[in-house]
Parts: C-alpha cells; sequence; structure tokens
C-alpha cells in the first residue's frame, strides 16, 4: 500500500536516481509501460474506509460553510462575501464623498482580489446592503434600480453604480492604522482584514441572517441610537443586567416598521440568545362615508409589498375571508406601502383584521437566534455579552490604532530632530552633499558630522532637549543616526534649504505632546474605555441615529383561537352527490309562504343534485360520515363561501379521501368532548349503532373508523343524542319506528351495530330523528308533499305488536284509523320491529326523501335537484296524523324533484332578511 502520509513520493522501482519516475520504456515493475496513465494513478491510491473520509470531508466542508460563509463575525456584524465588497470599494477610494461607478467593476475587483466566488453571488450581497427596506442603516449607497419592497428585482449590475454610504466608511476608519489583523487572500497577492474595525455594533444594529451546516443564525436588526446608548449603559455598569439594558434597547427596530406583540418574547430572546417574536403590519381603520376600509401602512421585515397584496386577493376570493370587498394598491413614492382593503357593508373591521394577521403575511414570526462567531467559533449569545464582545473589539482596536500612532509620531520626531541637527549645520550639511559622489558617501559623510549639544539645546527648548538627552544620552555633541541621514538624503536641496527652524521645533513640540497623550492612553484602560463611550455618545447623537421605526406593543400575543377570528355567522351548508361543497350565509335565502316554486340555491344540474343540506354556525365542527365507514372533520369557517347558485368546490380538496370514498352523511356540532352524548348511526339497511362522541374527537387526516359496515349497506344519517332520549327511524315507503335510544348498548367505533327497523321488500331507512315531546316530525317527499304529525311523550305508548308481517297487519292489529288519537303520534317501541305507518307514498307523492324535527317557531330550508332553494315557515305545514298523504309543501317544475329539507331553528331565521328572487 502507497505512503499516505505523502503518496506523491513514492520512489520507483529504478533506485534513487530514478526517484521522479521509470524512464522512457520501462514499466515501474517491469510489466507497464512507462506511458500508461494508469500506473501514474496507482501510485497515487489510498486504501482507507470511505467512512472516514467522509467524516473528515464534511467536517472540512461544514467548518468552510460556517466560518467563511453563512455565519457573521460578532464584531464587525459582517460576512466574508459582505466585508470583501466594502474592502474592495474602499480599494477604489468610494468614500460617500466620491462619484459612484459601475457595480459591474465593484462585483469584479472583489471576485478578483478577494472573493473568488463569481459576479452573481456577490451582485446580490452588493444590493442587499443598498436596500432600504432590508438594512437598517444602510452600508451601500445606491444609484439605479435595486429592487424594490414591492420585490422586484433589481436591474443588471452594468446599470446600477455604487459607494461607500458614511456609515460604511465610519466600518472602516482606521483600517489603514494596523487596527486589525491581515491574512493573504485566496491566491496569496496580496491581504485582506479578517474584521473591520467598525465604529459601532453592527451585528445588532443591521441584523444578520444565514443558514450553515447544523446551525442557524437570525438576528433582527435595531436602532443605531439605543444601540449606542446601551453600549454606553455597560461601560459605566459593567455588572448591568439585561433587564437594565432593555431600558436602552427595548427591542429589535425593524428597517419597515411594524408593530411587535408583547415584550416577553423580546426579553426571552436577550436573555437566552433564542426566541421567537411576533411582527404585524401598522394598520389603521377608516370610515369612507358608508364604507370601511383598512389601511396597511408598514408591512412585516422580510415580507414583499405586492405578495401581500396578492395573498390577501386570494384569501378574498377563496372565501376564506369573507368581509373583504376589494383590495387596492395605492403605494407610491411618498409612501411605498399602502394597501387599501375596502370591506363589505355588514364586514366587521376588527374581525377582518384578525383574520388577515392569522391567514395573511400582514402578521409574521420572526425567529431569534443570536448566534455569531466569537473568536472563529459559533457561539449562542445573550444581549449583553453581544455587547460585550464589541466593546472587547473596540478596546484591541484602539489599543492598535494607539500603538501605531505611537509608532508613527515616535519615527517622526525622530526625523524631526535630525532635521534640526542638519539646520543647525545646513551649510555643511549641503557641501557635503554636493560633494560626495555617490548615495552611500554621502550617508556616511552626512553621519560624520558632528553638531554642538548648546545649538541643538537653543534650537529645542528645555523641554524638547531634555527629551532628547532622555532617549539619545548626554553629550558635548551629536551627529546624524543612520535613520536621519537617509530622510536628509531622500529630500531635494531645495527643501533642505527651505528648512525652517521655528517649523521643525513646534512640530517636534507637537509630536512630543501625542506621544505623550498615547503613551497614557497605552498606560490606562480606562482611557481606552472613555474613548469607546465618547465614540458611542457621539454616534448616539449623530443624524445616522434616526427615531425609531418599529413600535413595541406592551399587550402580550397569546395563541389566538380561530374562533375569536371568525365572525359567527349562520350558514347553509350543502354538498352535491359528486361531492361539491360550499356555505353560503342563511342571509341569503328569503323566507317564502308555503307551495311556493323557491329561488335559485344552486346551478341546476340535473346530473349532479344535492344530497346534504343542513344549517350550521361558521364556528361548528362538520364531521363528515363517508360510504365506506371512516369519519373526517373539518370547521365550517374552512369550507369554501360561495354564491347560493355555485357549484361549489371539491370536497376532495379539503379532506383526504381515499379512492372511491364519498360522503354519507355529515353532522355538525359545537363540542366533540361532551359528557354522555353519543352518536346513534342509521345503516340503508336498518342497522344503528351507539358510540360517545368523544370517541371521534381526534380524527387523523386520513380519517378514522366511524362504523364498521356490512357487505352492500351503506350510512345513511347520524344524530346525537342522550340518556333518555328516543329516535324515530323513517323510511322511503313511509314507515317509521321509535325506540328508546337505550335499546342500543354502547359500542365502540369499529362494531357494525344492531337492528332497529325491519325492513319490507324494497324499502331503505332514509333517516333518523330524536324524537322531542312537544315537537313534530315533519316527513317530506320526492314529489314536494309534506306533514307535520306530533311526536307524543316519551315512553308511553304500547308495545310493539309481535308477528306482524306486513303495513295492513300492523294497522290492522292496531285498530287505528286516521282519526284515532294513536294516529296522531308515534308511540314507543323496542328497535327491530317494522314500525308504524308515517305517510302514505302514493303516485302522488312519491317516495320519502327526509325527515326533521321542527318547532313552529322554525322554518324549512328545500333544494330540488334543478338546483331551486325555497325557505318556508315551518307553521304554514298543517299538523295531521300520521298515516295521511300531506299537503304541498313545494311546487315543482316538470322532471324536477324534492332532494333534501333541513331546518333553521329560530334564532337564525328570524335574523334572516327577507330578499326578492
Amino acid at each position: 500500500m502507497a505512503d499516505e502520509d505523502d503518496p506523491a513520493e513514492v520512489p520507483s522501482e529504478g533506485g534513487p536516481n530514478e526517484a521522479s519516475g521509470p524512464t522512457p520504456g520501462e514499466g515501474s515493475s517491469g510489466d507497464a509501460p512507462a506511458s500508461d496513465p494508469t500506473a501514474a494513478i496507482a501510485l497515487r491510491l489510498i486504501d482507507m474506509p470511505i467512512e472516514d473520509e467522509l467524516k473528515e470531508s464534511y467536517l472540512t466542508y461544514a467548518m468552510s460553510v460556517i466560518v467563511s460563509r453563512a455565519l457573521p463575525d460578532v464584531r464587525d456584524g459582517l460576512k466574508p462575501s459582505q466585508r470583501r465588497i466594502l474592502v474592495a470599494m474602499n480599494d477604489l477610494n468610494l468614500g460617500p464623498g466620491s462619484q459612484r461607478v459601475k457595480c459591474a467593476k465593484i462585483s469584479g475587483d472583489t471576485s478578483g482580489n478577494y472573493h473568488p466566488h463569481g459576479e452573481s453571488v456577490i451582485y446580490p450581497t452588493l444590493v442587499r446592503m443598498a436596500q432600504e427596506w432590508n438594512m437598517r442603516a444602510l452600508l451601500i449607497d445606491k444609484q439605479g434600480n435595486f429592487g424594490s419592497i414591492a420585490g422586484l428585482p433589481p436591474a443588471a449590475m452594468r446599470y446600477t453604480e455604487a459607494r461607500l454610504s458614511p456609515v460604511a466608511a465610519l466600518m472602516l476608519e482606521d483600517l489603514k492604522l494596523d487596527t486589525v489583523p491581515f491574512v493573504p487572500t485566496y491566491d496569496e497577492r496580496s491581504t485582506e482584514p479578517v474584521v473591520l474595525p467598525s465604529k459601532f455594533p453592527n451585528l445588532l444594529v443591521n441584523g444578520s441572517g444565514g443558514i450553515a451546516v447544523g446551525m442557524a443564525t437570525s438576528i433582527p436588526p435595531h436602532n443605531l441610537g439605543e444601540v449606542c446608548r446601551g453600549v454606553v449603559a455597560l461601560l459605566d455598569n459593567p455588572e448591568i443586567s439585561i433587564q437594565e439594558l432593555m431600558e436602552h434597547i427595548p427591542g429589535p427596530d425593524f428597517p419597515t416598521g411594524g408593530i411587535i406583540c408583547g415584550r416577553s418574547s423580546v426579553a426571552r430572546g436577550y436573555m437566552t440568545g433564542r426566541s421567537t417574536i411576533t411582527v404585524r403590519a401598522r394598520t389603521s381603520v377608516e370610515e369612507a362615508g358608508k364604507k370601511t376600509r383598512i389601511i396597511i401602512h408598514e408591512i412585516p421585515y422580510q415580507q414583499a409589498r405586492d405578495r401581500v397584496e396578492e395573498r390577501i386577493t386570494t384569501l378574498a376570493a377563496d372565501g376564506k375571508i369573507s368581509g373583504i370587498a376589494a383590495v387596492h394598491n395605492h403605494s407610491d413614492l411618498n409612501e411605498p406601502v399602502r394597501l387599501v382593503i375596502d370591506l363589505k357593508r355588514d364586514a366587521d373591521a376588527d374581525v377582518v383584521l384578525n383574520q388577515l394577521y392569522k391567514f395573511s403575511s400582514i402578521q409574521e414570526t420572526f425567529s431569534v437566534i443570536f448566534l455569531a462567531l466569537v473568536d472563529g467559533k459559533p457561539r449562542v449569545l445573550n444581549l449583553k455579552e453581544m455587547l460585550q464582545e464589541f466593546v472587547r473589539h473596540r478596546f484591541t482596536v484602539i489599543r492598535r490604532r494607539t500603538q501605531f500612532l505611537l509608532a508613527r509620531a515616535r519615527k517622526r520626531k525622530h526625523t524631526v530632530q535630525g532635521l534640526l541637527l542638519a539646520h543647525a549645520n545646513i551649510d555643511e550639511v549641503i557641501r557635503v552633499i554636493r560633494s560626495s559622489t555617490t548615495q552611500p558617501e554621502a550617508k556616511q559623510r552626512l553621519i560624520e558630522i558632528k553638531v554642538p549639544s548648546s545649538m541643538l539645546e537653543r534650537a529645542l527648548g528645555d523641554v524638547g532637549y531634555g527629551q532628547f538627552i532622555a532617549e539619545r544620552g548626554a553629550a558635548e555633541d551629536y551627529s546624524l543616526t543612520p535613520v536621519q541621514a537617509d530622510a536628509i538624503l531622500r529630500m531635494t536641496l531645495g527643501q533642505l534649504v527651505n528648512l525652517e527652524q521655528e517649523k521643525l521645533v513646534d512640530e517636534h513640540s507637537t509630536l512630543l505632546t501625542e506621544i505623550g497623550e498615547y503613551l497614557s492612553i497605552l498606560g490606562d484602560d480606562a482611557r481606552i474605555y472613555g474613548i469607546i463611550r465618547d465614540d458611542m455618545l457621539e454616534l448616539a447623537d449623530s443624524r445616522h441615529a434616526d427615531a425609531r421605526r418599529t413600535q413595541i406593543s406592551h399587550e402580550e400575543l397569546g395563541d389566538v383561537d380561530l374562533e375569536d377570528l371568525i365572525e359567527e355567522e349562520t350558514m347553509v351548508v350543502s354538498i352535491s352527490h359528486e361531492g361539491y361543497i360550499k356555505r353560503t350565509p342563511a342571509t341569503a335565502y328569503r323566507t317564502q309562504n308555503r307551495g311556493g316554486k323557491g329561488i335559485k340555491g344552486a346551478k341546476s344540474d340535473e346530473a349532479d343534485p344535492v344530497e346534504h343540506l343542513f344549517v350550521t354556525s361558521t364556528h361548528d365542527y362538520l364531521l363528515f360520515f363517508t360510504n365506506q365507514g371512516k369519519v373526517y372533520w373539518q370547521k365550517v369557517y374552512n369550507l369554501p363561501q360561495l354564491a347560493r347558485d355555485a357549484k361549489g368546490r371539491a370536497v376532495v380538496n379539503l379532506l383526504n379521501f381515499g379512492e372511491g370514498e364519498k360522503i354519507a352523511d355529515c353532522r355538525a356540532l359545537r363540542d366533540l368532548h361532551l359528557e354522555d352524548h353519543y352518536l346513534m348511526m342509521a345503516t340503508r339497511n336498518g342497522l344503528v349503532k351507539k358510540t360517545a362522541l368523544k370517541a371521534y374527537s381526534r380524527p387523523l387526516k386520513s380519517g378514522i373508523i366511524s362504523i364498521k359496515l356490512r357487505e352492500g349497506d351503506e350510512l345513511v344519517d347520524v344524530a346525537l343524542v342522550q340518556p333518555g332520549d328516543e329516535i324515530v327511524l323513517s323510511t322511503a315507503k313511509g314507515m317509521a319506528i321509535r325506540f328508546s335510544e337505550a335499546d342500543a348498548r354502547p359500542t365502540g367505533r369499529n362494531t357494525s351495530g344492531v337492528k332497529g327497523i325491519g325492513l319490507g321488500k324494497g324499502d331503505y331507512v332514509v333517516g333518523m330523528v330524536p324524537a322531542f315531546p312537544g315537537a313534530t316530525l315533519l316527513t317530506a317527499t320526492a314529489n314536494g308533499y309534506g306533514k307535520r304529525t306530533p311526536f307524543g311523550p316519551n315512553a308511553d305508548g304500547g308495545q310493539e305488536v309481535e308477528g306482524v308481517e306486513d303495513v295492513e297487519r300492523v294497522e290492522a292489529a292496531e285498530g287505528e284509523d286516521e282519526n284515532s288519537s294513536s294516529s296522531h303520534r308515534y308511540r314507543t317501541q323496542h328497535r327491530g320491529g317494522k314500525g308504524l305507518r308515517d305517510i302514505k307514498t302514493t303516485d302522488r307523492n312519491g317516495g320519502v326523501v327526509g325527515v326533521v324535527r321542527v318547532d313552529d317557531d322554525d322554518e324549512l330550508l328545500m333544494m330540488t335537484a334543478m338546483g331551486k332553494v325555497q325557505r318556508i315557515k315551518a307553521s304554514d305545514i298543517n299538523v295531521i296524523g300520521r298515516n295521511t298523504q300531506g299537503v304541498r309543501i313545494m311546487s315543482l317544475d316538470d322532471g324536477d324533484q324534492l332532494m333534501a329539507i333541513v331546518r333553521v331553528p329560530k334564532e337564525e331565521g328570524d335574523a334572516a332578511p327577507v330578499e326578492e328572487a
């Protein structure tokens, strides 16, 4: 096996003189030609487990992404790509006062000199630093199309121009004063700074976001003035708590404004480094005559205005938010965000606004993850730690700057002293230079010139001369040092002749003062912290520190219940034979007299008649029972709200139905956890099953089993019952049986039930209704006839007639006629019998299509196969006996027939306005 440490240096078999490989014509092992490339490849094979290689390679990749791409440095708040762009612009001298240049030039220089990842990666980074809706303090001063808050893309880099902003200049200030370390660039032709000096805490001011390997950062932007005052507070009191810091930095300040809901989530993020804050759009409600409008003035951070508008328009069109009439975009240059939402006349602005918060992007959550690189390693910090790291960085920058300035001042002082020595004997200096044939000769002869100490003392003064003696020592005369001689030789003869002693002495005195100041700063850490404090106060009061844009609401936003967002409203829900569902406000159907033809309720489609029609509330649950014995649930407000003549939307788009699955029955309920409440189910073949309601309170998206159906059977009706209730089963041929719910013992969901009614040939169950004393049972037939019959008291009737085989024998055994008192009620029997005659199903009437329990104050809603809907008062239908034909309750067109009938309770019926058909 080849040497893994240095596989490229494996010697050949030819010995030391042939270490570079076999000679032409020879094989490396005696049988392979030297020209065979596979021979060289074989020498470089490394035999190692692939899992070890993957671990090492992936770790290298991960660290590269973490350190060199995705995460910002805690000191200057920049990622490498951002930092390199600013450095490249600084190299081009693109300061705030310079002329802007093409972004293509900036991107090219950045890519060529510092960031070899292509201009297509660099330009979007540059663009973002110039967008005022993304950056709280702009780093790029732009010209041209750099996109917009509407979500429009920027122009190509060849059209746009840019330069550094004044704030970016603050980040680059003192970069050339050795304030930060430099490292070689990717091609080692130059060097680049590891970090920028950054005079302000850019990480907090502009925030940052990025996804690395196994970690992510998400730091919201803050107000520059507040952050600077927070740094001052930390410097004044290093033991300050985060709660006290929040008096200066109350929370994020997004460039797009908005409202932060609650302070607790902000405090949690500041204390732990992780949180989730909720940001809402800033809105107002305006009354314009009879119209009400919701105006959106500001949108949450990083949301595109046009996408917000599009989402709201879609929600209104789909009926998800029912109170919106229209959405208009009135945004312009003066007001970049102004979305006007016109409400419908009867809409409640608060309800619509809460729905917008819930369903649209005018309310968004912002994940706070204060993750940054600290000493090259990723670390989650709290607010105080972030400020401390910035202070530590500025301390280092100021110390290094002072050290650099001190060294430069000392060097210049040394030069000035040499110039003073030369000036004291200027004629000799000029003579030596002019008479020397080479520069080394002139340098040596200059060094040999002696200047009496008395002349130097007169020139420098007591203080300057004392400092000079402290450095050079006391002597009768002094000569130039090699460094001073070089400085004089670099000057022209004219410059030497024009040397002015007074100016040199003043400069020397100034340098001595500066050196003393620098030494004082370096000798006292408190001086450095004082400089940081002064810088922060200056920035906090500067024009760069504008007013806060984001409001922080003290009202905590808890988990919003959808019921609080949806206005409660009575709805008529209809489901067609083919599975199209819709909800329509009950107010859309006017009340008519019995026998009318109704109004248009759905588009006429004889091939897809309405099968289920019921009245419920937007806050109710809908339990969908399917032909395959499963149940699903959905909130009524999640159903599509459409006009009364609309076809509806496919229910399979709302529920995760299986193949061949369709709705058999629906039940609307408000609470699925009621104790001592049961769902009684009836099948087409006469079986009934009772199961506790709470067994259906947690259905899955894929549905849960509701009843175990026997072959050839299907579910037709479901009723909610309590202990002591009685139910009535009705059949298509006009039979009905009443029995106590206690006759069917409770069973689990996955059971098939027991016999509820004995059916005659060709008969089947069409409905089931709980019996209520004092109420009536309305029976409706296909040809538009119906009747009401009192239920009668519970559990006081005679026993079922045993052994009767047909209806005639039932009636004969009971000795009933149409005028007898027993024919005016439904007596209680045991389940499983044939029952009693409810209504005559003659050719005039047709078969029974539905039964409902009604009171005198109720109203009824009926729908035909052709889509016509009629709403009538229950009291308009006569109360008559069981064994009768009934009266006409709805006039039908030729070929049409009644398909469904539902009860509208008094409280909803009274609220329904009368409208013309």
